[in-house]
């Protein structure tokens, strides 16, 4: 069976393997049983189903939630050669009964539903003249009050066992805690399903958290460094979005509003122009994003950090989807609690507002945190990371620096005690830097001796403090909707001792790229790749649909380093199916290989698993490898190879990048550099990865030239 899958799946979809859990998952679903799934954003949760539609008889019905989940996926389905359609409040009545038409024909493989059509009796009939074979009911956690995304209409969903009793039943979800995930399971009457919980673990993601003063200049420098990227940020209120789009584009970006206040076809054209690259800032409420299958967005901002740790996942889970390195930035203040509390206190039933609170209070922590965030927030979800760095939030991609904070802590508690233990962090700050607001002056508390007692550190670098000394259990902060922080005894304790304290040195605000080494990624050409994403929007634009339709950024990326010559390897690279490689392939490959003659390129050999690696010479101009090779086994330098080849030396070492890795020994202890150059730069590719010369290039400050980064990368891998 897993062969004639891998086929479905590469034919189809162009992938040569399944993601973690896929192949069980899709096993379960064929043997006919329902199934339960959690999985993150990027997981791979639609082939899921997707792939079994392929294989069963019938038709297969999706629940969707929003109207643009169901066009994009369906877009792409039908470019890999799919027979998929939907039925929403988006069609005409005439569109409605034709597609009603061809599914009664079996013209349809894949079929996206809204929820709100099954509390019509006229619709459940409908369907149960269908050959159904397979229900899918995506973004699950809407059916279960528990969840941070509720939806009444998803209730009607628990008709779905008794209308098909017979028929399996597969519900996904990226985002559900314990009871979420049981709710889901009792409403869907899945008892006997198989649970399937992949990794909420998002390791291509960057989270991090600073410090939103000063905001707006902090974001205009975060997003020049994502220039022609996509990118959303997440703004409190429908205002805000607007003058942050606003200013924006004052200051040159191409950014557009979207929340639920704008008129219908504004939304839908805003929403288009992000999908289809024509825009690529989208500043929205959280009314956008739930249903954009979207896989290229590089950088998520939180302008103001969301009211639960759920909102705040599903939310960063629109980066990143295609697998690459992405980026999740919040802005943090304490201050922006009491937008969400405005609004908590309007919730009319006690228990849920009370779960309102805790849901507020855990995000608040999460934005506290001096330790790792992954772990933190993996945690929430029932699940331990059990790498005490995970190399992917901004508290461990840190070098942790150690000061000696005793004098700073004792002030800090002396503040508390002296505030009599009933204040929070933020109005203990206030009172150490000498803010004469009105909640102070009213408690007199600009006449305390610790009164502006501190001018050596920052409100965010107090904050900081404060945390590692909760965590230390110096302090105590309690739950609650107003937090306070208490002296505890360990703390007064201290205060009163001659003991010294060491703490970790507050981090500054924006991790420095340098420190960011990415692994895993592919060094392709960034001249062929600009060329083959302009070509992508150019055809996507003929055939009115998202430029990731026709191939997402990670195959155009395996493109620019692959160089693929002739059908059968561009057929290899990942996301060319059958139908892409028959309608797509010869036009793309006609870009790369002009591109390839021009620049005297030759492709990149794949390793295969079990074939010994060969060498592929370009079909332009071979002479010049298989001379370079040559000169090599005669110990000629790099200059005089290129002189004698008239070529420029980086093109040399391009080429002997190329002979090696395709498995070629030659000794090339010869070609050594400065002793002292050569430790550094092997210094930095231990801290940084060498898969990308990048981050090493930035970590060096730039004082190492590209073609001596890569020469020594060269002779460390040897």
């Amino acid at each position: 069976m897993t062969e004639q899958l891998l086929t479905t799946l590469k034919k189809y979809f162009g992938y040569d393997e399944f993601r973690p859990m896929q192949a069980d998952i899709i096993k379960s679903v064929l043997a006919g049983k329902d199934n339960f799934v959690l999985m993150p954003t990027g997981g791979g949760k639609s082939l899921c189903y997707q792939l079994p539609a392929l294989e069963f008889p019938g038709i297969t019905l999706v629940i969707s939630p929003l109207i643009a989940l169901m066009k994009d996926q369906v877009d792409a389905l039908q470019a890999n050669g799919i027979k998929a359609e939907f039925i929403n409040s988006s069609l005409t009545p005439a569109q409605i009964n034709a597609a009603y038409a061809r599914a009664k024909n079996n013209e349809i493989k894949i079929l996206y539903l809204a929820p709100e059509r099954f509390a019509q009796k006229e619709f459940q009939n409908f369907l149960k003249s269908l050959p159904v074979s397979l229900i899918a009911v995506d973004e699950a956690h809407c059916i279960s009050e528990w969840g941070h995304d509720f939806r009444p209409d998803y209730r009607n969903l628990n008709l779905l066992k008794k209308l098909f009793p017979f028929v399996p039943l597969i519900a996904l979800t990226a985002t559900a805690t314990a009871k979420v995930r049981a709710d889901i399971i009792n409403q869907l009457n899945l008892k006997k399903a198989p649970i399937f919980i992949s990794s909420f673990n998002r390791e291509n993601l960057n989270l991090s958290v600073i410090e939103k003063k000063q905001a707006f200049p902090k974001l205009v420098n975060l997003l020049q460094k994502y220039k022609n990227e996509s990118v959303i940020i997440y703004c409190f209120s429908r205002k805000e979005t607007e003058e942050i789009a606003e200013n924006l584009r004052l200051n040159k970006f191409n950014a557009r509003a979207y929340h639920a206040g704008l008129e219908t076809n504004e939304r839908k054209s805003t929403q288009d122009f992000f999908i289809k690259d024509k825009i690529n800032i989208i500043v929205a409420t959280i009314a956008f994003g739930m249903g954009i299958d979207k896989p290229d967005v590089r950088l998520v901002v939180h302008y103001t950090f969301p009211k639960t740790l759920e909102g705040y996942y599903q939310e960063i889970g629109r980066a990143g989807r295609d697998g690459l390195p992405s980026e999740c930035v919040t802005f943090y203040t304490y201050a922006d609690t009491r937008k969400h509390e405005f609004f908590i206190n309007q919730i009319e039933d006690n228990n849920l507002q009370k779960r309102a609170r805790e849901k507020l209070s855990e995000i608040l922590n999460f934005c506290d945190l001096s330790t790792c965030r992954k772990k933190y927030l993996l945690k929430y979800f029932g699940e331990t990371l059990e790498k005490e760095n995970c190399g992917g939030c901004d508290v461990c991609l840190t070098e942790k620096e150690v000061f000696d904070a005793t004098v700073v802590s004792k002030k800090i508690l002396s503040a508390v005690a002296r505030a009599e233990n009933r204040f929070g962090k933020n109005y203990i700050i206030d009172v150490l830097l000498g803010k004469k607001n009105q909640k102070i002056l009213i408690n007199k508390h600009d006449q305390l001796s610790v009164f502006k007692i501190i001018n050596d550190f920052s409100e965010n670098e107090l904050a900081q403090i404060i945390n590692q000394l909760i965590n230390l259990n110096y302090l105590h902060k309690s739950d609650g909707q107003y937090p306070i922080l208490t002296l505890t005894k360990k703390g007064a304790e201290f205060m009163g001792s001659e003991e010294t304290l060491s703490l970790n040195k507050p981090r500054a605000d924006v991790i420095d790229a340098k420190k960011r080494p990415q692994r895993g990624e592919l060094e392709f050409n960034p001249e062929l790749f600009a060329i083959l994403r302009s070509l992508r929007k150019e055809l996507a634009e003929k055939a009115n649909v998202p430029p990731f339709v026709i191939f997402g950024d990670a195959s155009l990326r395996e493109m620019a380093y692959y160089f693929p010559q002739d059908k059968n390897n561009f057929s290899k690279i990942s996301g060319v199916g059958a139908k892409k490689l028959e309608r797509f392939g010869a036009i793309f490959l006609r870009a790369i290989t002009e591109f390839t003659a021009k620049n005297n390129l030759a492709p990149v050999a794949r390793r295969e698993k079990s074939a010994e690696p060969v060498l592929t010479m370009s079909t332009q101009k071979p002479t010049f490898y298989l001379k370079t090779k040559e000169l090599l086994i005669k110990k000629t330098s790099i200059e005089r190879i290129a002189k004698r080849q008239d070529l420029a030396p980086s093109t040399i070492i391009n080429h002997i990048e190329k002979i090696i890795d395709a498995g070629e020994i030659i000794n090339l202890a010869y070609l050594k550099l400065p002793r002292n150059r050569y430790e550094t730069m092997k210094t930095a590719f231990a801290e940084c990865g060498d898969e990308k010369l990048k981050p090493v290039f930035e970590y060096l400050n730039g004082q190492y030239s590209y073609d001596e980064l890569k020469l020594a990368r060269i002779l460390i891998r040897l």
